[in-house]
């Protein structure tokens, strides 16, 4: 498993990376000042990196529980993915609409978009991520004769 500190480092990079793209982007895309969609984006990516830390801990456990691994296979990492996003709907969707002053609906297909580009960001972040800091694995114990 991952240490606490590659976890650390994981959670800020993604959340980093993700505000650069997703600020300009999305001010441009909503027609929203910067303003908004920074506020938006500091709020979103401060939940999303505690949602990030607790998710993967509890997943790598589960995987470890169910599977003996935390070895993700390409099906896995597609599920992995698409619930942690699910939850942060779930947690973002409330606020969202309370700062823009939109509605549930509104914020809901505003957050879909933005999902859809954090759907495919974390996707490939993970698997850039997972290439840049393999997780060490210890020798298998050799059989005695």
């Amino acid at each position: 498993m991952r240490s606490f500190s590659d976890r650390v480092r994981h959670a800020v990079l993604f959340e980093l990376i993700g505000l650069a793209i997703f600020t300009p982007g999305a001010a441009l895309l909503f027609d929203q000042p910067m303003s908004h969609m920074g506020v938006i984006g500091i709020v979103s990516a401060t939940a999303a990196t505690i949602w990030n830390f607790v998710f993967n801990l509890a997943f790598d456990r589960t995987m470890l529980r169910l599977r003996g691994s935390v070895q993700k296979t390409m099906a896995i990492r597609v599920l992995h993915t698409g619930l942690f996003e699910a939850g942060l709907i779930v947690l973002l969707i409330p606020f969202i609409a309370w700062y823009l002053g939109i509605s549930l609906l509104t914020a809901l297909l505003l957050d879909i978009s933005v999902v859809a580009f954090y759907l495919v960001y974390a996707f490939v972040f993970n698997i850039a991520y997972d290439r840049a800091f393999p997780i060490e694995t210890a020798p298998l114990p050799r059989a005695s004769a």
